[in-house]
């Protein structure tokens, strides 16, 4: 079959072929999983190297996310549990990501000003995982935990290295679209 000329192209097929130089434009759902897999490894490597600061394994804290559906039976459980842990770990990032996607679409200042409101997304996330999620899964005991200097960190880091990241992404994605 023979190639149909330029000026026949469908639109999408030339802004396809021409959206960067080597041809290929992530999709906004490309953008959002990237988003995922950068906060989502940010914030992993942030409890590796705090709690690992203080003598816990890293599959110690893939254990813990696991115990959120496992309970205490996690820390027993060996490998499937940690893949569970961080399968788990990455699919609520996505939805964190996802969340501020739509929530930016529905708002467009979110988009246009992410350094802002990502560190203040990432403020709410972490406090609503610390004080709703894990008190409410098979991991917490339905009590808030006790205050300790360190949530500082945490949610500085959440604030930086989940919040952040999900805001930059929807924000890219939502400017691309507007100006495709």
């Amino acid at each position: 079959m023979r190639a149909r000329p330029a000026s026949n192209r469908s639109p999408e097929v030339t802004a396809r072929m021409h959206m960067t130089p080597s041809g290929f434009r992530p999709t906004g759902a490309a953008t959002l999983l990237l988003a995922t897999a950068v906060a989502g490894s940010l914030d992993l490597l942030y409890a590796f190297a705090f709690w690992g600061a203080q003598g816990v394994a890293p599959v110690r804290i893939l254990h813990s996310i696991a115990s959120g559906w496992l309970g205490r039976e996690a820390y027993a459980a060996g490998a499937p549990a940690a893949a569970l842990g961080a399968l788990s770990h990455y699919g609520i990032v996505l939805a964190m990501a996802w969340t501020w996607y739509r929530a930016a679409r529905a708002w467009p200042a979110l988009a246009r000003r992410p350094w802002l409101f990502g560190p203040l997304y990432g403020a709410a996330l972490y406090l609503a995982m610390t004080y709703v999620v894990v008190p409410l899964s098979a991991a917490g005991n339905g009590q808030w935990p006790a205050w300790q200097w360190s949530q500082l960190a945490h949610l500085a880091a959440h604030m930086a290295l989940v919040g952040t990241p999900c805001a930059l992404a929807a924000a890219h994605v939502l400017r691309r679209a507007s100006h495709p």
